[in-house]
């Protein structure tokens, strides 16, 4: 799912493209990416777009009349950008296209007179969505409302409040979007890794010390990446946004190398999400047990780095 860097490198992208410009028509291929009745999407056709923003994970156009598309990616949501002229403006009143079920194209189609911006969404589960709403208040409703880390006010003081809101995992704490905004999978790894704290950890159990050091980290990771990124965007429109990049610590590196130790990076997969730590950079040591591969092994289940470098080393030299 793209995060808060990967979002900021689209807004920024989609702010030059389209800020200033008018949306000629709007075309939903998708019955289910609709998810709001009281605003239609045709009502922000023929306006100008006067700024685009990032709202937690969700993108959202502001068009002059206060209509806001706010579109959440999920998962495999992508945009795609043609810098090309549009059609020409749709008529006040034209009804909206019929909605194409098991269509395999873009599952929406914006229109603007700078060009052209299409939704994918990768598999066959459809999680993408798009809400049509009016007013900024009711635009920022649809955030979850987590606290802000590159904002002003994301103070130490107000992280660790967010943090001790909750007694739970430091990788669910800054996964819940209602607690830290923009957080997924793979930043949390990256940062959790930078902070030398291990994802299980509670978070009322954690020192203040530690505390430091993860608010810290937290800022320093999204920062780099979210500059990064943008930069990226200014050279061109984000056309592969991924949770797994060759420069990422521990995040989709399972079984290489800790770039800071050399210990194999482990992995803990569940439902559709994952964790990537490393042993000697963050848990003391202790490999924690992967619910499918710990039954499938049992009492084989290495539980710590030097039970894991046995296991890895020829049999000759056991």
């Amino acid at each position: 799912m793209p995060e808060l860097p990967d979002i900021e490198a689209y807004r920024h992208a989609l702010g030059r493209a389209v800020t200033g410009h008018t949306l000629l028509s709007v075309e939903i291929n998708h019955p289910f990416l609709l998810r709001s009745v009281g605003v239609a999407p045709e009502e922000a056709v023929t306006h100008v777009v006067t700024d685009v923003l990032r709202l937690g994970k969700r993108i959202a156009f502001r068009f002059e009349n206060d209509v806001h598309l706010v579109f959440h990616l999920m998962i495999a949501g992508r945009f795609r950008w043609k810098p090309e002229a549009g059609n020409a403006l749709t008529p006040a009143g034209t009804p909206r296209p019929p909605l194409r079920r098991g269509t395999s194209g873009p599952l929406a189609v914006l229109r603007f007179d700078s060009g052209v911006l299409s939704l994918t969404e990768a598999g066959s589960k459809r999680r993408a969505s798009l809400h049509v709403v009016r007013g900024a208040g009711a635009a920022r409703s649809l955030s979850p409302g987590g606290l802000e880390l590159l904002d002003a006010g994301a103070t130490r003081e107000a992280f660790t409040d967010t943090l001790r809101r909750e007694n739970h995992t430091l990788k669910r704490c800054l996964t819940d979007p209602r607690l830290f905004s923009g957080i997924g999978n793979a930043y949390s790894d990256e940062i959790l890794f930078a902070a030398g704290l291990s994802p299980f950890a509670m978070s009322r159990s954690v020192t203040n010390e530690e505390i430091d050091r993860l608010h810290d980290a937290a800022v320093t990771t999204l920062r780099e990446w979210t500059d990064r990124l943008v930069a990226e965007a200014e050279k061109a429109f984000p056309a592969k946004v991924t949770a797994f990049r060759p420069e990422m610590h521990v995040h989709g590196r399972y079984n290489q190398p800790c770039t800071v130790c050399g210990t194999p990076v482990q992995r803990i997969r569940y439902a559709e999400n994952e964790c990537n730590y490393c042993p000697a950079c963050q848990t003391g040591g202790k490999v924690y047990a992967d619910r499918a591969l710990s039954r499938l092994l049992k009492g084989d289940w290495p539980r710590t780095v030097e039970e894991l470098e046995k296991l890895a080393r020829p049999a000759q030299e056991i």
